[in-house]
């Protein structure tokens, strides 16, 4: 794929608004508050700003056959090497794995792995790599994600499996305790606890959102066998993550086992429809019918992860469709950036991004219209799509540096 014609092509071919235009009414409705921190962190590097404009990238995605005539899978959508990490499960360990299933859905099995291989490219100054060591890795990443498709068994990453920096993570959250997790978000005072109002994590929800958020929580807590534990304490709107920023998102200090280390934090989020949707219905690709978003997110999250996460609900506010769970001392990520110039502990972690994305799509296989695990191995076994991959992604690379330059000319 010629790259530079490529680029040139994509960019004339967007509509005549701006780019940063175009990203506007994407995000039209969202809090204004929190879109403007989205926007300033996309203006921030070509990584985060594909983070932040995934609608974009699956505007642009070329129709090449290792795109298009793939077997069908259960997506992340939005795979990058930063939304893969560390969760508690129901049975209690901690797994390491795809954690951000907002854009999920049925799709070809390689565009999340052209997605991720894009990260690892156009993010290469965040990974502290060189180019040359950005492609090198892509191609491990690669290279083990069609292994272990050929393979066929889905496996999973825990403290006893893992390696390198996966393992050192997994291995350091056993030293981390709640108080100290309470302690980033919540003003401690004798024996209660306020949510800490700092505009990096939380900012404050308005009466009526109080409201609202408080009364879901009721009718939440009655019907669990132990309605006590969700007895609210403090409500605010939560800054998290990059894509989603702006959209309905509260975190919410409950009772838990006790105050005040005994508290538990919780996450609403609203759930958006999936920006690969448009893209693939030009493809003639049905979507299975799902009761409403949140359904979709948390079907998909737990058809694709090992273990079900600890705490996950599918739940409605005001009739919207919203997400539940807990923000646990459990969840962070790999610091993939502190490779330390040695190549082998990088290569050890994309090959383990690699792994873990053939997993889940085997985990998921033959669900609702998705390939059953023969078929995604028998197309891993084929010669001609692995290249090809490579190669959509150095231009798609290529091309969100381009729209980057240009949002950051004309952006808000």
């Amino acid at each position: 794929m010629p790259t530079h014609s490529f680029i040139e092509n994509v960019m004339k071919q967007m509509p005549k608004e701006s780019l940063a235009a175009a990203i506007r009414r994407h995000n039209a409705g969202r809090d204004p508050e929190r879109l403007a921190m989205k926007f300033a962190k996309m203006r921030e590097s070509p990584f985060v700003f594909l983070r932040g404009a995934c609608h974009l990238f699956y505007d642009a995605l070329p129709d090449r056959p290792a795109l298009t005539q793939a077997p069908l899978a259960w997506c992340c959508g939005d795979l990058h090497f930063e939304n893969f990490g560390s969760y508690k499960a129901d049975n209690r360990l901690v797994y390491f794995d795809i954690n951000d299933f907002d854009e999920a859905a049925l799709a070809p099995c390689t565009w999340d792995i052209v997605r991720l291989l894009t990260s690892l490219r156009c993010g290469a100054d965040a990974l502290h790599a060189s180019p040359g060591e950005a492609l090198a890795v892509s191609r491990d990443c690669l290279s083990a994600y069609r292994a272990a498709l050929i393979r066929g068994k889905p496996l999973w990453v825990e403290r006893d499996t893992a390696g390198g920096l996966v393992r050192e993570l997994l291995a350091g959250l056993h030293e981390r305790k709640r108080d100290d997790h309470l302690d980033r978000y919540t003003l401690r005072k004798g024996d209660w606890r306020r949510l800490k109002l700092d505009g990096g994590r939380t900012l404050p929800a308005s009466d009526d959102e109080q409201r609202r958020v408080g009364e879901f929580m009721v009718r939440f807590a009655a019907a669990r066998p132990d309605p006590g534990f969700f007895s609210v304490l403090d409500i605010g709107r939560r800054i998290a993550g990059t894509g989603s920023l702006g959209v309905a998102r509260y975190v919410i200090l409950i009772e838990g086992k006790g105050s005040p280390d005994g508290n538990y934090l919780l996450d609403l989020k609203e759930a958006s429809p999936s920006a690969l949707v448009p893209r693939l219905q030009e493809l003639g690709i049905r979507q299975p019918c799902w009761a409403d978003e949140a359904e979709r997110i948390v079907g998909v999250q737990k058809r694709l992860q090992a273990v079900d996460h600890a705490f996950l609900f599918a739940a409605q506010l005001d009739g919207a469709p919203f997400i539940l769970r807990a923000l646990q001392p459990a969840e962070d990520r790999v610091a993939i950036g502190e490779w330390g110039h040695k190549l082998d502990r990088l290569r050890e972690v994309v090959v383990t991004l690699g792994q873990v994305l053939a997993w889940d799509q085997l985990r998921a296989a033959g669900r609702a219209g998705a390939a059953c695990a023969d078929a995604l191995a028998e197309f891993a076994s084929g010669d001609d799509w692995s290249a090809e991959v490579l190669d959509v992604a150095d231009a798609m690379s290529e091309l969100t540096r381009a729209q980057w330059q240009a949002f950051c000319e004309d952006g808000p």
